[in-house]
């Protein structure tokens, strides 16, 4: 088994205890390895060893991944993430190539994403990315700002709008984290209760190192990258961390 497999296994094995520990059904929880930096057969391993959701912030990166795995005859179909920001002349490209998108926080990203979609593929799975510590250096909306564009995402046609997705600043204080993790679940709650809303099941919401309290905050989907493939070196990668 190699390295990335064991390590894989162990980060399983944390989600699954976490779940237990908050009351939950492990299979509540989806993993979303984060393969950013790391090379196409970095992935490979991760999906040889049973892992499908592949998360990708580089979008130029991610294609280039995508289309090298996807010529490799030993791989199931794999489920490619964009979670990272997204500007205009690179949307296309995640229409085009990707599964889900994470981080719609603005109607015009959502209008393109929506446009570009090729019609053989199915509707590209969105979440919107919301801001809910109110970081001055993070994309998001702004939970106020939440509903009104989650109703307007979800009348556009090629795109099936499921949840929201945030990234909190860490805390040292793990109840304050907590807290944080709770009161975006508590949007994604309120949105859902709307009309129009009731289909959404994904809260985007953790990662390697607010995992377990993400989980007990009612988290369906948290992000691992290092946990899974390890330190990240960007300096030879040639690109910001």
């Amino acid at each position: 088994m190699t390295m990335i497999a064991n390590q894989l296994r162990t980060v399983q094995a944390q989600i699954a205890a976490a779940a237990q520990f908050a009351g939950r059904v492990p299979a509540s929880v989806r993993l979303l390895a984060v393969s950013k930096t790391f090379p196409a057969e970095a992935v490979r391993a991760a999906a040889l060893a049973g892992q499908h959701d592949f998360g990708e912030n580089y979008i130029q990166e991610g294609v280039e991944k995508i289309v090298a795995l996807q010529a490799m005859p030993d791989l199931p179909a794999l489920t490619w993430h964009c979670i990272g920001s997204i500007q205009s002349n690179k949307t296309r490209l995640v229409a085009e190539y990707f599964d889900w998108v994470h981080t719609v926080d603005r109607l015009k990203i959502a209008e393109r994403l929506s446009q570009q979609r090729p019609a053989h593929l199915p509707p590209l799975q969105v979440c919107i990315q919301v801001n809910a510590d109110g970081g001055a250096t993070k994309a998001g909306c702004s939970p106020a700002e939440a509903a009104a564009l989650a109703h307007q995402v979800a009348q556009l046609p090629r795109l099936q709008l499921r949840g929201v997705m945030s990234i909190p600043d860490p805390l040292p204080d793990a109840a304050a984290m907590l807290a944080v993790h709770r009161r975006v679940v508590a949007l994604f709650e309120a949105l859902r209760q709307q009309s129009g809303l009731e289909q959404l099941d994904t809260v985007s919401l953790g990662m390697t190192a607010d995992l377990d309290s993400a989980i007990a905050a009612g988290s369906t989907m948290v992000r691992v990258g290092s946990g899974i493939f390890g330190a990240r070196d960007y300096v030879s990668r040639n690109v910001a961390p």
